[in-house]
């Protein structure tokens, strides 16, 4: 099993910062891709960004060059660093572990999602 603890939400204003991290523990090997998605109310939960191998990103488009995904193994954390925040970015964000490395796959473990407030 793999457990995912995610922290750093909050609220911040239009065009803030915010770094959300998520601890991984567990069966760290089984481990290929890790990922953070999001879930806005009345919307589907969609991918945000997830990292390969600790160096392949894919971002969703609505958040390339403004958001970036990264990972300390030392740590067994996985980071995702917004900049240029909007209004649209908020939702509770989860942090996510998948088996597969196939980009895209539903990942099999989730975190227990953090808040993001963006106000205008």
């Amino acid at each position: 099993q793999v457990q995912l603890v995610e922290s750093g939400g909050g609220l911040v204003q239009h065009g803030g910062s915010l770094r959300l991290s998520c601890v991984v523990s567990g069966s760290i090997s089984s481990i290929s891709a890790r990922g953070w998605y999001r879930q806005a109310p009345g919307k589907q939960r969609e991918l945000v960004a997830s990292i390969f191998g600790g160096f392949i990103t894919i971002y969703a488009d609505s958040v390339k060059g403004r958001f970036t995904i990264s990972r300390d193994n030392a740590k067994n954390t996985v980071y995702l660093q917004m900049n240029s925040l909007k209004p649209e970015d908020t939702a509770v964000y989860y942090c996510a572990a998948s088996r597969s490395s196939v980009p895209g796959a539903t990942p099999d473990y989730w975190g227990q999602g953090t808040q993001v407030t963006v106000s205008s």
